[in-house]
């Protein structure tokens, strides 16, 4: 006998919910709560596809400002961390589901040991909530796993038609899907593997991977079979967050919240970010290889940190620190304050030299991970080329404002689904000036200023978005 679909739970924040929300941001000039709570289980935090876990420092600042004690946080890097055209057929640089699971399973058996035995919960964006679901329903994950919280995982695909790319794991009619899907011993519809808590996040309308049109996947026109539900699960509680993006449904305030409410049964007591007296960074150096970005370690390159202008992009002195990256990856670490803007300078064989320019670290953080930009080609190197990057969520218009170097709205953003995370210019000339970039997003503002460096040095300059 069939039985009936659970119902998909759908949750608009409105009405009492904003006042809610004013509520949270009124706690943003209020201290932490109090001292760290040892006895809050550990948060192992899963990126995307092509990402890294540099993705997750925001809302790890979230819950130490909460008390959740930083050492009971964890971001994974995925090493290669591409899935593969066809999930079944080897390719260099990419990743199978199988491999991706493999490894997830090592890293959290590793972190539950490290915390006693007990049961983790799981955070993931995107291809991480995937992973998350395969390891919990085929890699004996469900033994050490609480809570599952899945943040604009394309669980039924981002495309649905068993003619285009059959293999991927991203088809919701493909072989991975449709078992993940059905998962066994549990009643007809139930997607979810039982004894685990699980939460989906996500967009209403704005998620680029939940689209009918194939837009996005270069497939203009063509039905993808899908909807804005994709990410949804029946047996999973199944939360809306209205007008955000296929990022910012696990990389956002909101989602930060809905997340800390399902571990924990309460609402968080701030949203904001509190700020430390004296923050201390790390992180490791990677690169591009044949198939795309790696979380690989980049051994050979060299580091160097500066100091510098907020409204100039400046150097303020000498470097603050300079580093040779070894085998681990590690540039080692900088002891700085919540104040000081800071200009990342990496150096690396077979890359281009690439500048990033950073807004002040309101806290400390072992994840400020450095991806070297590939070599420009021949033909590029004249002027200068100057990138804005939005990791943790996408540019959207009308939705956002984003300007940069005074052109507004910024090159490169499409109108509509918020779906780039950069925006480019390409500079005729490279005198040495300021160029800042300014983005707006509702309440939120963030501003940076960076400097021009010629691109017929091999050099690439990155203005990054802390939100």
């Amino acid at each position: 006998m069939r039985l009936p679909l659970p119902p998909r739970r759908t949750f608009l924040r409105h009405g009492l919910g904003w006042i809610s929300l004013l509520t949270l941001v009124l706690w943003s000039g209020r201290p932490a709560t109090g001292a760290a709570d040892t006895s809050l289980p550990p948060v192992v935090f899963v990126h995307g596809n092509g990402d890294s876990a540099a993705l997750w420092i925001t809302t790890a600042w979230r819950f130490e400002s909460n008390g959740w004690p930083r050492e009971r946080l964890h971001a994974l890097d995925l090493p290669q961390p591409l899935a593969r055209d066809d999930d079944a057929v080897e390719q260099p640089g990419r990743t199978s589901t199988t491999e991706l699971a493999r490894h997830l399973a090592a890293e959290v058996g590793r972190i539950a040991r490290q915390h006693g035995g007990g049961k983790v919960i799981l955070v993931g964006n995107s291809r991480g909530g995937l992973a998350i679901r395969n390891l919990i329903a085929n890699h004996g994950g469900a033994d050490l796993v609480s809570h599952a919280i899945l943040g604009g995982t394309p669980n039924h695909g981002v495309w649905a038609n068993p003619a285009l790319r059959p293999g991927s794991e991203f088809n919701g009619a493909g072989p991975f899907l449709t078992a993940l899907n059905a998962p066994p011993g549990v009643p007809a519809g139930v997607e979810v593997t039982p004894g685990i808590r699980w939460l989906t996040l996500r967009s209403d309308r704005n998620d680029k991977f939940a689209q009918p049109d194939g837009v996005w996947i270069g497939a203009k026109g063509i039905p993808t079979g899908v909807n804005h539900d994709s990410p949804a699960l029946n047996g999973a509680t199944n939360v809306v967050l209205p007008g955000r993006d296929h990022r910012e449904v696990s990389y956002h305030a909101e989602a930060f919240a809905e997340t800390f409410r399902f571990a924990t049964g309460r609402a968080p007591a701030t949203t904001a970010i509190q700020p430390e007296q004296t923050v201390r960074l790390e992180g490791t150096v990677t690169g591009f290889g044949p198939a795309g970005p790696t979380n690989l370690p980049l051994p050979g390159a060299t580091v160097e940190i500066f100091a510098v202008d907020p409204a100039t992009g400046a150097r303020l002195g000498a470097a603050l620190h300079r580093a040779n990256v070894g085998t681990d990856g590690r540039w080692g670490q900088l002891v700085t304050d919540a104040r000081t803007a800071l200009e990342f300078v990496v150096a690396a064989p077979d890359h281009a030299t690439t500048h990033f320019y950073r807004g002040p670290f309101p806290r400390s953080s072992r994840l400020v991970h450095l991806r070297a930009e590939r070599p420009l080609a021949p033909g590029q190197r004249e002027g200068a080329i100057m990138v804005l990057t939005r990791p943790r969520g996408y540019f959207g218009l009308p939705r956002d404002e984003v300007e940069f170097d005074g052109r507004k709205p910024a090159p490169g953003i499409p109108p509509g689904v918020p779906g780039v995370s950069v925006s480019r210019l390409e500079l005729a000339d490279r005198t040495d000036r300021p160029v800042t970039a300014v983005f707006r997003s509702g309440a939120l503002e963030e501003r940076l200023t960076g400097r021009v460096w010629p691109a017929a040095e091999n050099r690439i300059v990155h203005l990054e978005l802390h939100h």
